[in-house]
């Protein structure tokens, strides 16, 4: 009885104990490769993690037999690998890692043989955890040589996404010793390591050179770069370590991912921003008809170039297009409410991509067919159960009471209209007297969507005022031949007295920028402003807490975030968030407050 009571006080002591400690010899014979593993402490019993009681080879280990390669870990309970994609090799091999259970131990082993005089690192991070409970084994790096020594530099950095700055999981990052362009391409790398929760990465034990810098979101897990299918990052020059491995710096624990204290106090190198490079293959990668009088085409590559089209029996004045932004996606509506056929036939010439990766004019056909209907539809349609948007113009308005001075009254209707009655609109608005007052209005048409417009008061919005636009009956048709149904809108502005206001004064404005004001989750735009000079912009009606700034240098001007090109060491558009004097990257807001910030961009973004 007293010996298990000794057991399970040990089990209980055991996990806060670093494996440096509980494996000796590392501590002994190693100490510059040993691991410091700092699981989360306390609690249950049934929220203690395994715990490695031995390992073979030991961390440190040199002159490891190249030939069939065996690496033992053998914990406190019965586990589980819960990820074998986690079971990560660096360098990798051509075949990720093998392993097998056997009692409490988990047994590592490879395919091929490893390469003579080079020093490997095993990481255990994310993929172990106990039998029962599920509870995950915390990490661990396993360092190690088939050579007379290990190698002992390290660099850190970070891994983000170039649009959001959100920190990327499970990101390799990559370094070559060969340093032209295609070695991403050809072979794997020299070194890896994948990024964790924070984005965060160490590359241990690496040698003392000079490398270039990838980044790769590895979809396929074979450590090349797939520019079709896979995002990438780079680092703009080559980069050689500075910083000595030493288990005692804070960047080579294994921390708990919800430890934001620890995990943030970890120091970073380099930061690397991942993009998706533009396709290089041109081609229709996707078709649909959604509907009798509307298709779309989805094309591979942005800027497709289109020389000519036509539907067989439809007039070519009967036929409208329109692209995305990016040029990659094209809409197709009918303009004749007449009965379209099941099938449509397309004639496309446009500018493919050949098998020897040239473009070359094309003439392609595309069979549009119509959407097949369900049983229960189509019985309707027998009963002529038909409703009563199916037989209307069909628009929506949005109007938010916290945004509407600045982007007015939207509207989108499903087709393209064919007649318009958008001088017949009546804007009008309550004060509070209760005085109907009408007033002057302001029409402009989306230069990017041909079914959208803006509607925009011409008269200063008040709180307290209640503003209506009205849509008189049959003023607007679309291509269906379908009349618009009288409808009205109603907005005010948020008269909320805890509502507050942020200034943002920007100085240094010497190119184009896109600033937008983000939730605190980076999910949503509130905001946002294109500006060419210096400025004020007005942020008001918001409520309590945390939001972003985020700024994006446009330097061809367009107006969108353009992407990177590999090849052409071409990064993509630069994208900042604003931080505060502290570090801090959330602008925190109270309530009943006019918060006032001034930047500088042209010393942020130089």
């Amino acid at each position: 009885m007293m010996n298990r009571k000794i057991a399970k006080a040990l089990k209980m002591l055991l996990p806060l104990l670093p494996p440096a400690f509980i494996v000796a010899n590392v501590v002994l014979f190693s100490p510059s490769c040993a691991n410091t593993t700092t699981p989360p402490s306390g609690g249950p019993k049934d929220t203690i993690p395994p715990v490695i009681r031995k390992m073979e080879p030991m961390s440190g280990a040199v002159n490891v037999p190249r030939h069939k390669t065996r690496l033992e870990f053998t914990f406190d309970e019965y586990v589980v690998v819960k990820d074998p994609k986690s079971l990560f090799l660096s360098p990798p091999l051509s075949k990720a890692p093998k392993y097998k259970i056997s009692g409490k131990s988990v047994i590592i082993s490879f395919e091929e043989d490893l390469d003579s005089a080079k020093t490997y690192v095993l990481d255990l991070t994310n993929a172990i955890g106990d039998n029962n409970e599920g509870n995950m084994f915390p990490g661990f790096s396993l360092v190690f040589s088939t050579g007379e020594r290990i190698d002992s530099m390290m660099i850190t950095g970070s891994v983000v996404d170039c649009n959001s700055l959100k920190p990327l999981k499970g990101a390799t990052v990559m370094l070559y010793k060969d340093q032209a362009d295609s070695a991403i391409f050809l072979h794997r790398p020299d070194a890896a390591v994948k990024t964790d929760e924070w984005g965060f990465f160490c590359l241990r034990n690496i040698q003392d050179t000079v490398y270039r810098m990838y980044a790769l979101m590895d979809e396929n897990g074979n450590n090349l770069y797939d520019p079709d299918n896979e995002r990438v990052a780079f680092l703009d020059t080559l980069i050689r370590p500075v910083t000595v491995v030493n288990d005692s710096l804070p960047e080579l624990q294994k921390y708990d991912m919800k430890d934001t204290l620890c995990c943030l106090a970890r120091k970073t190198e380099v930061e690397l921003a991942v993009f998706r490079e533009k396709p290089s293959k041109q081609m229709i990668v996707n078709k649909e008809r959604v509907g009798e009088r509307t298709a779309y085409l989805t094309f591979m590559a942005p800027n497709a170039q289109i020389d000519s089209m036509w539907i067989r029996g439809v007039k070519p004045q009967r036929l409208i297009r329109q692209f995305n932004p990016q040029k990659d996606s094209l809409e197709i509506w009918i303009n004749d409410p007449r009965k379209q056929p099941d099938t449509l036939y397309l004639n496309l010439d446009y500018m493919k991509t050949d098998t020897l990766g040239k473009l070359v004019k094309t003439r392609e056909l595309v069979k549009l067919a119509m959407p097949r209907q369900s049983s229960k539809t189509a019985s309707k349609s027998s009963r002529k159960d038909v409703r009563k948007e199916d037989t209307l113009c069909v628009f929506t308005v949005e109007a938010k009471p916290e945004r509407i001075e600045q982007y007015g009254f939207e509207i989108e209707f499903k087709y393209p209209i064919v007649e318009d009655g958008f001088d017949s609109l009546r804007f009008h608005y309550l004060n509070p007297k209760q005085q109907d007052i009408t007033g002057s209005y302001k029409v402009e048409r989306d230069t990017l969507n041909i079914r959208k417009y803006t509607v925009r008061p011409q008269t200063e919005l008040l709180p307290g005022f209640e503003y209506f636009l009205k849509f008189p009956h049959r003023k607007f048709k679309d291509i269906n031949g379908f009349y618009n149904d009288s409808t009205e809108v109603k907005v005010s502005l948020p008269k909320d007295d805890k509502l507050s206001t942020l200034f943002v004064n920007l100085e240094g404005v010497g190119e184009k920028y896109i600033i937008d004001l983000l939730t605190e989750k980076r999910d949503k735009v509130l905001r946002s402003f294109i500006v060419d000079k210096d400025c004020k912009l007005t942020f008001p009606y918001l409520t309590a807490g945390k939001y972003c700034l985020r700024m994006t240098e446009d330097k061809n001007r367009n107006g969108l975030v353009d992407t990177g090109v590999l090849l052409e060491h071409k990064q993509p558009e630069k994208v900042l968030l604003y931080k505060l004097e502290d570090g801090q990257q959330f602008i925190t807001i109270p309530e009943m407050c006019e918060l006032e910030q001034t930047i500088n961009l042209s010393t942020l973004f130089n």
